[in-house]
C-alpha cells in the first residue's frame, strides 16, 4: 500500500516549513533587550535612528540593526604617570578617574570617541607632568588634591563634548624612587632621634633640679634640727647644773660640767656597743684619758665664757 503524499502536496509542504522558519526568524529579528544601565544604538542601513532604553524593544528586521551597547554605570581607570619634580625626584603617581557616559550623549560617546581610556589616559599624563614638575616632593605629597582636581577639571572640559562625565578623579598613590624613600625616612629618623635627645636631656635637668632642690631643703631642715638639737641639750644642761648645784651644797659648775660629760661619754659608748655595724674611731677612755678629755672639754668652756669678757669693747679702742 503506498502512502506517499502527492507531488504538489509535498510541494507545498516545504514551501510552508520555509515560511514559517523566515516568519520565526523574522520575529526573533524584530524584538531585542537591553540590559538596565546601558543604551543601545540602533542603525538603518549603517545610519544612526535611535537610542534604545533598558528592556524589550522593537526594530525593523533586515532594514534596522542593533550596532552597539554603551554602558550607563560609572566606570574607573586608574593611570600610571612617572614623572620628576622641581628638585629633581623621580616619582610615580597613580591616578584614579571615575567617570560615565550622559544618558542624553550616547551618541556622542558612541561615535565621536572610538578608545576612551586612551583619551582619558593621555590627559591624565598631560596634566600630571605639567603639574608636578613644579612642585617640590613635599608639595606633591601635600598637594595631591590640588593634582587630582586639576586633572578632574581638565578632564569634564575635554570629555564633555565626547558624552562623558567625570565623577571624580583622585590622586591613590605617590611613589618615589627607593633611594629617595629610603633617605626620607634616615630624616625623619634623625629627627625623631634629636627631639628624643632633646626631651630625655630636659627630663633629666628637671630631675636634678628637683633632686638638689630636695637637698638644700633636706640639708635646711637638718640645720634646723640640728639648731634646736643643740639649744636644746643647752636648755637641758642649764637646768641639771641648777638642779646639781641646789641639790648638793658645795658643788661648783665645774664638777656639775664634768660629770655629764662622763655621763655622755659612758652613753656614747653603750650607743655604738650595741651597734653591730659602726665606723666609729674609739678614743682613749682608760682615767687619765678621760681625765685629759674633760679637762680639755672644760677648758674649751671656761675659755669660751672668758672670751667676750676680755675683748676689748669697740669704744675703748677707737679712744
Amino acid at each position: 500500500m503506498d502512502f506517499s503524499l502527492p507531488f504538489w502536496l509535498d510541494r507545498y509542504f516545504w514551501v510552508v516549513a520555509i515560511a514559517a522558519v523566515i516568519t520565526g526568524w523574522l520575529l526573533l529579528d524584530t524584538f531585542f533587550i537591553v540590559k538596565q544601565q546601558s543604551a543601545g544604538v540602533v542603525q538603518r542601513f549603517g545610519r544612526f535612528v535611535r537610542v534604545a532604553h533598558p528592556g524589550l524593544n522593537v526594530k525593523i528586521p533586515l532594514i534596522e540593526r542593533v550596532s552597539g551597547h554603551v554602558s550607563l554605570r560609572v566606570d574607573q581607570l586608574e593611570v600610571s604617570v612617572e614623572t620628576k619634580t622641581e628638585d629633581n625626584v623621580f616619582v610615580h603617581l597613580t591616578v584614579s578617574v571615575q567617570y560615565l557616559v550622559k544618558q542624553d550623549k550616547v551618541y556622542e560617546a558612541f561615535y565621536k570617541l572610538r578608545d576612551s581610556d586612551a583619551q582619558i589616559t593621555s590627559y591624565v599624563y598631560d596634566v600630571v607632568r605639567a603639574r608636578v614638575p613644579r612642585m617640590k616632593l613635599d608639595d606633591v605629597f601635600e598637594k595631591k588634591d590640588e593634582i587630582a582636581d586639576a586633572v578632574e577639571s581638565e578632564l569634564s572640559i575635554t570629555m564633555n563634548a565626547f558624552g562623558y562625565d567625570i565623577v571624580k578623579a583622585l590622586v591613590t598613590d605617590i611613589e618615589p624612587d627607593a633611594k629617595v624613600k629610603a633617605a626620607m625616612n634616615e630624616i625623619n629618623a634623625a629627627q625623631r632621634m634629636r627631639v628624643a635627645a632633646s626631651e630625655k636631656g630636659e627630663a633629666e635637668r628637671i630631675l636634678r633640679v628637683k633632686a638638689a632642690e630636695a637637698e638644700a631643703q633636706s640639708k635646711a631642715l637638718q640645720g634646723k634640727g640640728i639648731a634646736d638639737q643643740r639649744k636644746a641639750i643647752v636648755d637641758g644642761l642649764r637646768e641639771s647644773v641648777n638642779d646639781f648645784r641646789e641639790s648638793v651644797p658645795g658643788a661648783t659648775t665645774q664638777d656639775v660640767m664634768t660629770l655629764v660629760l662622763m655621763t655622755q661619754y659612758f652613753d656614747t659608748l653603750k650607743e655604738i656597743g650595741a651597734s653591730s655595724e659602726t665606723n666609729t674611731i674609739l678614743l682613749p677612755h682608760s682615767p687619765s684619758g678621760l681625765t685629759d678629755i674633760a679637762g680639755q672639754i672644760r677648758e674649751a668652756i671656761i675659755g669660751a665664757a672668758q672670751v667676750p669678757a676680755a675683748a676689748p669693747r669697740r669704744e675703748e679702742i677707737s679712744a
